[in-house]
């Protein structure tokens, strides 16, 4: 049913879970795994900062981010090799971390998410967010959430 699944991650310990769930359930299933992450863009120049500073300071970001998701990807992929599961690894820069979950699962003909929660409740929600809600209201895929 599940031959290809989706799996965000961004180097927490939640993610962690996530990895290892995600290569034991593709392990059963006979899938394989996309694993991804996505760094935010550079921040946009600040009155007064010269293009070039603001070149530079964007090329280090994009440097830090890619530097930072081949690691991530790498662990993963390694991890999954050691279980026998095919893997692929892409990550991103986005201004919405949500929908360049929810674009890139369905982009790569993913059959089905899986996304660890905080479960912060309402109250921790309302402060700082819920990607896994967001890429749930955002994508058609089935979304497993792990918490």
């Amino acid at each position: 049913m599940f031959k290809n699944l989706f799996v965000p991650i961004d180097g927490s310990a939640l993610s962690e879970r996530a990895m290892q769930t995600s290569i034991a359930l593709a392990k059963q299933l006979g899938a394989q795994i996309t694993g991804f992450v996505v760094e935010p863009d550079a921040p946009l120049p600040t009155p007064g900062v010269q293009m070039s500073q603001y070149e530079k300071s964007t090329a280090a970001h994009l440097e830090k981010t890619d530097t930072h998701a081949r690691a991530l990807l790498t662990r993963f992929e390694s991890q999954a090799a050691e279980a026998g599961v095919a893997f692929t690894g892409l990550h991103a820069n986005a201004l919405s971390v949500d929908q360049a979950i929810a674009d890139q699962a369905e982009n790569t003909g993913c059959d089905m998410i899986v996304m660890v929660t905080h479960g912060r409740g309402t109250f921790g929600e309302l402060l700082f967010g819920s990607h896994t809600k967001n890429v749930l209201s955002r994508s058609k895929l089935p979304l497993l959430v792990l918490h």
